[in-house]
């Protein structure tokens, strides 16, 4: 995910500063089934210190073990975990340990990406067998321009070697249009799941980004200065103003946008008086602004506080996003994922 690569990059460029061996381990195949999949990555130095995780804390050690070599000759490895045999888990993991290197031109080309919400790619290079073998490594593509991750690989070189690509889009961004307590909840709960949180405020509001824990950003435009041009299809829209008029006035302000989720809270009759107001101002509103507004935000789980509430909301969002019906995953059939 986007988030975690990015702290990588920046945790990885701090060890090196102060001297330490980096080591990035990668998943690039499974066999079976696994708690994450393929792409996700973590980081360790020679310090024993460790940033990010492949697995839900059964493979971190062993990739630790594993790791000792790398630190000593800086040869890339193949290593294997089979689940199978150890934790019940039916699958067999395949992780590229690769020593990292993060230079300031790799550095100042994924900030920039990612601050003009760029996707790119991230390809990693390796062979099944467990062991050490040349030609294994991987490469960022930022803006067009490769960047290895160990400055020692180069890619091309090597026969029959297998490669793992995967696209990271802009980093998921949530924008909560209110300054209550609730909203303070879903900023928090929402910076766990390493989205960027922009919290917009009235004018009115006398409230500072510190009152907002994990937001990257509190902006105060009037109604009429609302900038909706960063609202892709990477991001969701909450409207929790708890003022009617207000969020009238918002609904209005994000009538051409088109983000991944725009949700509402509060009761149906309270959606249909928004709606009503909305549509006095707006009569040409299009079917499709009017269809994608969910409302009541959030899923049934019989939520109360506005840390539930917080929760409820986030778990809409993410099933709209990965186009899934929120069920129990006891009553699913087939495998978790997908």
């Amino acid at each position: 995910m986007t988030h975690e690569i990015k702290q990588l990059i920046h945790v990885g460029a701090a060890w090196q500063k102060s001297g330490k061996k980096t080591v990035l381990a990668t998943v690039v195949d499974l066999e079976g089934s696994s708690y994450r999949r393929p792409g996700v990555r973590m980081l360790l130095n020679d310090s024993g210190e460790a940033i990010g995780a492949v697995s839900g804390g059964c493979v971190e050690k062993e990739i630790l073990q594993q790791s000792q070599s790398v630190f000593r000759t800086g040869k890339a490895k193949i290593m294997t975990y089979d689940g199978r045999f150890r934790v019940g888990c039916d699958g067999l993991l395949y992780i590229l340990l690769e020593p990292f290197h993060s230079s300031e031109k790799l550095l100042e080309a994924f900030d920039a990406v990612y601050r003009t919400r760029k996707s790119f790619e991230a390809k990693t290079f390796y062979y099944p067998d467990p062991g050490e073998h040349d030609g294994m490594g991987s490469l960022l593509i930022l803006d067009g321009v490769s960047f290895p991750l160990d400055p020692s690989f180069q890619s091309g070189q090597a026969e029959d070697v297998s490669c793992y690509t995967q696209t990271y889009p802009p980093v998921f961004q949530l924008y909560i249009f209110g300054a209550e307590h609730d909203a303070v909840k879903l900023c928090k709960s929402a910076h766990q799941l390493g989205w960027e949180i922009t919290v917009v405020a009235s004018p009115d509001e006398a409230k500072s980004i510190d009152y907002f824990p994990g937001a990257s950003r509190l902006i105060s435009p009037s109604f009429d200065n609302i900038d909706t041009s960063l609202l892709d299809k990477q991001t969701a829209v909450v409207l929790m103003s708890h003022s009617l008029h207000k969020d009238v006035q918002y609904l209005i302000a994000l009538k051409d946008a088109k983000p991944a989720y725009l949700g509402l809270l509060g009761p149906g009759h309270r959606r249909e008086r928004i709606l009503s107001e909305f549509m006095n101002y707006c009569p040409d509103a299009s079917p499709e602004f009017l269809e994608q507004l969910h409302g009541p935000a959030g899923i049934n789980i019989g939520a109360e506080s506005a840390s539930e509430i917080a929760v409820s909301i986030l778990a809409e969002i993410l099933s709209v996003l990965r186009g899934q019906t929120p069920m129990a995953l006891r009553e699913k059939t087939g495998p978790i994922h997908g």
